[in-house]
């Protein structure tokens, strides 16, 4: 019974995994669109997933624990489905595992791989966003900031960017 909960488990995992990488796919559009508001939306749903993710991974720590009792193991918490099957002797309970263990592993690392482009692409966003400000306001006057400051001929300080006189 307990392998039955993992097998379920996985695909729940699997299936979450898959969702997350399909927000990836449409974070990248928003991102390359500068659409902030369902930026924001993507980003909400993102941590619901993760949060079902923690919820489903400590759902499946114990069911591997509740499939050593099961067999006759002590249960650890450390216990991998790798671990786990080398003590599995049906070759076709062997092979459904590990086939949800590799589509796993390979949507994480789509995953991975689309989070860093993504990444990647608010990092030039922001890059974009300094240039503009600079060209807009100037770029940051840093005699102000590292030394004394100057008094002007006529004794007023300046203080920033505004003329606090006006």
């Amino acid at each position: 019974m307990a392998f039955q909960a993992l097998i379920q488990t996985m695909t729940a995992l699997n299936e979450i995994h898959d969702t997350l990488f399909e927000l990836a796919e449409l974070k990248k559009q928003v991102l390359i669109r500068n659409d902030v508001e369902q930026l924001t939306q993507i980003v909400t749903k993102e941590n619901k997933l993760v949060k079902q993710i923690g919820e489903l991974d400590r759902q499946r720590i114990e069911v591997i624990g509740q499939f050593l009792i099961e067999k006759g193991y002590k249960p650890n918490p450390k216990v991998t489905v790798s671990d786990l099957t080398k003590i599995i002797f049906n070759i076709d309970d062997k092979k459904a595992l590990l086939g949800l263990q590799k589509q796993l592993l390979g949507t994480i690392r789509k995953l991975r791989e689309l989070n860093q482009l993504n990444q990647q692409l608010i990092e030039h966003s922001l890059s974009f966003i300094d240039y503009s400000l600079d060209l807009f306001v100037g770029p940051p006057d840093d005699d102000i900031i590292y030394q004394k400051p100057r008094q002007s001929s006529n004794g007023n300080k300046r203080l920033g960017i505004f003329d606090t006189r006006a």
